[in-house]
């Protein structure tokens, strides 16, 4: 399939749409850029920052003799970001760190568990190295890297080792020429060596091809050499030791961590074919996608011995698993168990799904959402679109709004389409001028799209201009984007190529593509996508919001879907399916599933009684978040977006253990509704008719969403039970009335002199008149006789009163039949924070009540 996206590129005179071309075919060191051909590129695409370059600079002794671009989010990344001795996520089962001196790798043999994350600390093993080195941090460098490995080579002189980092193999692999081979204990120091006890001080000596030594920690590695060598074993102190070759070495030592004795049989029996590069392509058929990973070896191919995850074992096609017994470690994202072969070929499910969902939406719901839609997009003026800040907080604004175009458009309201997308250009196109307060700009160093002012500050927009969030900042904008370019063919024809830039740095498909690195956030092999760029040294890789990660990619595969090809496409709706399924095993927790599942990821119950993790990371997984501790947050942001596309990831028994997770926080009117609005539309997609009547309590649907959306998507699910979902909605009562509190018999009044709401007047032609009008979900209430609305301090402690010009958030009331009341009796509950409106003695009408029941009945006479 890659082939065929390089001819799109050879028919662009500037190839400003995606190039094509191969990965991993022994090409993996990087071309040199053109600088000419990107002038050209940058005059034409018109990119509004111009060219900037980030403040942490890969280090230029890693990349010596190579040019950008180069991966930001990669596992490896901490050994190129500045200062190039963070620890690295990988290779996995290892996690490693680059000194002056060799490779500090290990496996930790500490998982803790507090309660509210499983970890496994770092932990250092052994360092590799040669006798020859004398430490000098810049005699190390970079040979080559494909979207998985990276060679690194260190070099004194003639001497050389070369480590081949390939993640899932269980050995670490170094190949030595004219260098003595040095193998330091940094886990304490060596208690025995093939067999032999040493006390310190001590040495033993073995020459072979197979070699055994435990630390004093117990820990037991296996050494092979591809030739034979003689080692000598040296007890330095009780915490330390080294193992050294008798002499200089050319050829290959492989060091393997025994974790159980019985694995060696499987060790001892592969360890003679190892992995060097690798490459990855993909096959589609009209439904599936097929992920194929190959390794190029040493040896014979069919005999390479690999290590496998959770949602690899999954999705693999006719794979050779030796039995799970045979060899195995457990990381934080599971056992990792072997697999034979140098190709793994693995099946993901591609669904059709990308503007709207598949199904009519519901005849109960036509209406109500209708009458959200007019309302909505009537409040949308081009005169007032926001002028970019940043590009998240702006890109989830004008996303959800983008999708009332989409919504229009499927329930045949086309008239309401142009509003939206005149709206969207009058904000977007801020994109395009290089005098608007927040620019995109080409960063040079690595290689990239970047918040301008962000190259220099981390700080800024989330470390955007540091590489991080990449994926869920320009999700957003490619499906503000694509919306505008669906129904706008001139605006796409002026801007394709200045957009297919976003697109390029997020999902470019091409080793060839001179500016952008493969995919930059996806990590492969892990199967999913990292948030974290090159800040703070690249270490620690974490993503804590997998929603916005396939969004990313769903952003992708709609402005592909409007201009870009089939091919194009159906890559993105792999990302798409493969980030999803990634969320399932990774971030969906099930308390069913049985602790000694081969492909349980968490095997300890009391995680999976989480529910949902909140933030995966290279060496933790927990149920947090960086800013924020409630259940309700925790899970959104697995949910959010509310896009047609996540009914997919959705799944039945996880929604509904959310539904449970949270409740408490769902009837807790001190947690935001922008957060219960998410948990309502995951729910709806195992139970619609309940959230739908759930959502008819929500008041506020956040900056990423809308209530057209919410109750759109909830009318779009499918309907097992077959009964209407939103059956009928309760509304407030609209027109002109006058309030009458029912315990006392008295109307409420209010004037220009006077604007506080007191029930005071005992006839009703004395009484206050109120214009209640239509918002979603709820109302708004206007004193007539000064065009002034009520509102409701967000404290409870002061009484309402008739003082506002325009109406928001705190002049909103959902004003709903009293439960156990008599009928035509409505409790009033102010949006702004969720209590009940009171009535005092002295007749004083204040939102403080903390149930309904606490809250006064009123009677809203018709005036």
């Amino acid at each position: 399939m890659i082939g065929s996206l390089l001819s799109l590129v050879l028919s662009s005179a500037v190839a400003t749409a995606l190039p094509g071309g191969s990965y991993g075919s022994g090409d993996t060191f990087r071309r040199a850029g053109n600088d000419s051909l990107f002038e050209e590129l940058v005059g034409r695409a018109g990119i509004a920052g111009g060219q900037v370059t980030n403040g942490a600079p890969p280090l230029s002794s890693f990349f010596a003799g190579l040019q950008p671009p180069f991966p930001t989010n990669s596992w490896w990344a901490p050994y190129a970001a500045p200062p190039g001795t963070a620890t690295a996520a990988g290779p996995f089962p290892y996690q490693s760190v680059l000194d002056g001196f060799g490779v500090l790798f290990g496996i930790s043999t500490n998982r803790e568990w507090d309660g509210t994350s499983i970890k496994q600390p770092t932990q250092n093993d052994w360092r590799a190295s040669f006798a020859e080195h004398l430490g000098d941090f810049a005699n190390h460098k970079a040979t080559a890297f494909d979207t998985q490995t990276i060679t690194v080579q260190y070099f004194q002189g003639a001497a050389t080792m070369t480590a081949y980092l390939v993640p899932g193999s269980p050995y670490m692999t170094f190949k030595y020429d004219g260098s003595t081979p040095l193998l330091t204990s940094t886990h304490g120091g060596i208690q025995s060596f093939n067999g032999q006890t040493l006390a310190v001080g001590g040495s033993a000596t073995a020459t072979g091809t197979q070699f055994t030594v435990t630390d004093t920690e117990g820990t037991t590695y296996l050494i092979y050499a591809l030739s034979p060598i003689t080692l000598t074993a040296n007890s330095v102190a009780f915490n330390s030791g080294t193992i050294t070759a008798s002499a200089k070495f050319s050829g290959v030592l492989r060091l393997v961590k025994l974790a159980q004795a019985s694995h060696q049989a499987l060790l001892d029996a592969h360890y003679q074919v190892y992995p060097t590069t690798h490459s990855h392509d993909y096959s589609f058929t009209e439904t599936t996608g097929t992920l194929t990973f190959t390794w190029a070896t040493i040896g014979d191919a069919s005999q390479l011995l690999m290590l496998t995850w959770p949602h690899h074992r999954l999705t693999m096609q006719a794979p050779n698993f030796p039995a799970t017994s045979a060899l195995g470690y457990l990381t934080t994202k599971g056992w990792m168990y072997p697999a034979l072969g140098n190709q793994w070929q693995m099946l993901y499910q591609l669904s059709s799904i990308s503007w709207n969902p598949p199904r009519a939406l519901d005849s109960s719901c036509s209406s109500p959402v209708l009458q959200g839609l007019e309302y909505e997009v009537a409040q949308l003026d081009p005169t007032q679109a926001p002028i970019p800040g940043d590009f998240y907080y702006w890109g989830g604004t004008l996303a959800a709004k983008a999708r009332l175009a989409l919504i229009a458009e499927h329930v045949g309201r086309s008239d309401l389409i142009t509003p939206v997308v005149d709206y969207l250009k009058a904000s977007f196109n801020h994109w395009f001028d290089s005098a608007s307060p927040t620019v995109p700009a080409y960063e040079t160093a690595w290689g990239g799209v970047v918040n301008k002012a962000g190259a220099a500050d981390a700080n800024i927009d989330f470390g955007n201009g540091y590489y991080n969030d990449h994926h869920f900042h320009y999700g957003y904008f490619l499906t503000v984007a694509a919306v505008i370019a669906k129904y706008d063919g001139n605006w796409l024809s002026q801007h394709r190529d200045y957009i297919n830039w976003f697109v390029r740095d997020i999902m470019n498909p091409s080793a060839q593509d001179p500016y952008f690195p493969i995919a930059r956030c996806r990590d492969w092999f892990a199967g999913h996508s990292w948030a974290s760029g090159i800040a703070n040294g690249a270490g620690g890789r974490d993503q804590e919001s997998v929603g916005e990660a396939v969004n990313g990619y769903y952003g992708a595969l709609l402005w592909a879907s409007v201009t870009l090809s089939q091919d194009f496409v159906n890559y993105a709706k792999l990302l798409v399916a493969t980030e999803q399924h990634a969320a399932q095993v990774y971030w969906h927790l099930y308390p069913s599933q049985s602790e000694t599942g081969r492909d349980n990821p968490y095997p300890e119950p009391a995680v999976r009684n989480l529910v949902t993790m909140g933030n995966v990371m290279d060496w933790q997984s927990g149920a947090w978040l960086f800013w924020g501790d409630q259940k309700s947050e925790i899970a959104s942001i697995q949910i959010l977006p509310i896009t047609p596309v996540n009914e997919v990831m959705y799944d039945a028994e996880w929604v509904k253990n959310v539904w449970a997770y949270t409740m408490p926080e769902m009837t807790d009117p001190a947690i935001g509704d922008e957060w219960k609005c998410v948990i309502i539309a995951a729910y709806s997609n195992a139970d619609p008719q309940t959230a739908a009547a759930w959502s008819a309590n929500i008041t506020t649907w956040g900056s990423g969403n809308t209530y057209t959306n919410e109750l759109f998507f909830i009318g779009t699910r499918p309907n097992a039970k077959g009964t209407p979902i939103c059956s009928t909605l309760p509304q407030n009562p609209y027109g002109t009335f006058k309030l009458q509190v029912v315990s006392t018999g008295q109307y409420v009044v209010a004037s220009s002199a006077n604007t506080d709401l007191i029930a005071s007047a005992t006839a009703v032609g004395d009484a206050a008149t109120l214009s209640s009008e239509y918002v979603p979900n709820a109302g708004t209430l206007q004193l007539v006789s000064t065009a002034q609305y009520v509102t409701a301090d967000q404290s409870g402690n002061f009484t309402l009163a008739a003082v506002r010009g325009t109406a928001s958030t705190w002049e909103r009331f959902v004003i709903r039949p009293k439960i156990g009341a008599a009928s035509g009796v409505y409790s009033i509950k102010a949006a702004s924070n969720g209590l009940y409106v009171t009535v005092s003695a002295s007749g004083a009408l204040v939102n403080n009540g903390a149930s309904e029941a606490a809250g006064a009945g009123f009677r809203f006479v018709a005036a």
